[in-house]
């Protein structure tokens, strides 16, 4: 059976300024038990914490399971692989401390750090993209990341395409997957940033199912997604104008995505990640919303 979990960022603690207090680990796994969700993330570094035996124990008072971790690298360039590989291998130690070998490392571009692709993320030209050998590069760092933790901890790689990073489109994630070991290296799909980016994660499924490792349930308002086009939204006014709206009510088919998964044998997990907006209300009521929607369309 496909178990479903949240992330920390569904409660605003990663990307966004939000207004108030920000929300505590502790607030936010006790949330994500009370609305119904059985694992997590673990976040940016430090906002749980690092110590394996304390992460342990609160996950597992609220019966919990960690699922992986989001590490950036800015991968176009090669001198940052050795500063990529230790900031890997330190969380991997800790996921593999708490989880053994279940986890992933959620390897990321350094999404929203070059600006020609921040301003035009969801209306991306091949143009705005990188060169054969750049790719090459590029997939080499993946790999070489993805070596070093499996090596040292046993724990798997899965790369997040991300719009706003130089792994954006179906067209980018396709050269990036013909580039890089199908035995070393999967990809989390995420659904939402795949629709905003022009692709259709379902078609990606039926095509790619045994890349897809691990997997982020986001969804994508088109209206919104055409107005940012429309009007030259870069990547942070899209995201704030609400792009990625909550499960249900925008264009991914999370029916057909779902009938996909159970035919192709999936197994593992999917993760909710919901921004955090103004206007959304609470994020422990949004939270709630998502796990109901996720109920009403067959996921227990």
């Amino acid at each position: 059976m496909i178990k479903i979990a949240n992330a920390p960022c569904s409660w605003g603690a990663l990307e966004f300024d939000l207004q108030g207090k920000a929300a505590t680990y502790s607030t936010v796994l006790d949330e994500m038990q009370q609305t119904g969700y059985s694992g997590t993330e673990l976040g940016d570094w430090g906002f749980m914490p690092t110590d394996p035996v304390k992460l342990k124990s609160e996950l597992r008072k609220r019966s919990l399971t960690l699922l992986g971790a989001f590490v950036p690298v800015a991968l176009k360039d090669a001198k940052n692989y050795p500063s990529g590989v230790e900031s890997a291998l330190k969380v991997a130690r800790l996921l593999a401390a708490v989880e053994g070998n279940l986890p992933f490392i959620v390897l990321a571009d350094n999404n929203g750090s070059v600006p020609e692709r921040t301003l035009n993320a969801g209306r991306v030209t091949p143009e705005m993209g990188l060169t054969a050998d750049e790719w090459k590069i590029f997939a080499s760092g993946v790999e070489r990341i993805a070596e070093a933790v499996k090596s040292e901890t046993g724990l798997r790689l899965v790369v997040h395409h991300h719009c706003a990073g130089y792994a954006e489109t179906p067209d980018e994630i396709e050269t990036l997957l013909s580039l890089t070991d199908p035995n070393l290296v999967g990809l989390c799909l995420d659904t939402g940033h795949y629709q905003f980016a022009g692709g259709n994660p379902l078609k990606f499924l039926q095509k790619h199912a045994k890349r897809a490792w691990h997997i982020h349930f986001k969804d994508c308002d088109p209206v919104i997604a055409e107005q940012s086009r429309r009007e030259g939204w870069d990547y942070f006014k899209s995201v704030g104008q609400g792009v990625f709206c909550e499960l249900g009510k925008g264009a991914v088919d999370f029916p057909s995505i779902k009938a996909e998964l159970e035919n192709q044998g999936y197994d593992g997990w999917i993760v909710v990640e919901q921004d955090v907006l103004p206007g959304m209300g609470r994020p422990f009521d949004s939270a709630l919303r998502n796990r109901e929607y996720l109920r009403s369309i067959g996921f227990k």
